[in-house]
């Protein structure tokens, strides 16, 4: 009997950041889990990354799910760049090449686990606000919770888009403020 191979496809998608371009597969490449690599130097856990680091017009690489958000050095064009990427991802994942080294990771945080505005303030990121992001090749993540102050961090094409402080402020830090009235402010850790 011969094996049937599974089709597999890449396509570009834009992002509200006009620096950040999203690279979508028809197929799970990084299930449940999430890298970003915003420099060269930061990309040895991930394979992928350091390959995509080879072509001189990658400044940023951000992996989830199904798709790879690639940042674009200053200058280059996406209409020379998506044709390449596009292939390049096509076969690289083809050929069952390796996404990421796995590491250990911290489950809880510092924040202690019977933290219950804590964990409020997750469910609403996680429920209503990671989705949202996740659609234009971002992601968001809770960094910490002290004296109403909550501090995300902002990777993929969310990193350095022209929209994302309004995003932030008039959108999730609403949005929080109304859900779990502990909440005064919302900021980005800068990255």
């Amino acid at each position: 009997m011969t094996e049937v191979k599974e089709y597999l496809d890449v396509y570009a998608e834009e992002t509200p950041n006009p620096e950040t371009m999203k690279f979508v597969f028809n197929k799970m490449i990084l299930p449940d889990d999430s890298a970003d690599f915003p420099t060269r130097d930061s990309a040895g856990p991930s394979p992928l990354a350091k390959n995509l680091y080879e072509f001189n017009f990658v400044n940023g690489v951000f992996i989830m799910n199904n798709f790879v958000t690639i940042t674009r050095t200053e200058g280059a064009d996406w209409a020379d760049i998506i044709p390449i990427v596009r292939e390049f991802l096509k076969s690289y994942v083809d050929a069952k090449e390796p996404i990421l080294f796995k590491t250990e990771k911290s489950a809880m945080g510092d924040w202690g686990a019977d933290n219950v505005t804590v964990a409020k303030i997750i469910d609403v990121l996680d429920t209503y606000v990671k989705p949202a992001v996740e659609v234009d090749g971002g992601m968001i993540s809770f960094k910490s919770f002290d004296n109403g102050v909550v501090t995300v961090e902002m990777k993929g094409s969310c990193s350095g888009c022209p929209s994302s402080t309004v995003t932030l402020k008039r959108g999730i830090e609403g949005m929080l403020q109304r859900m779990v009235p502990e909440v005064k402010e919302v900021i980005a850790e800068a990255l």
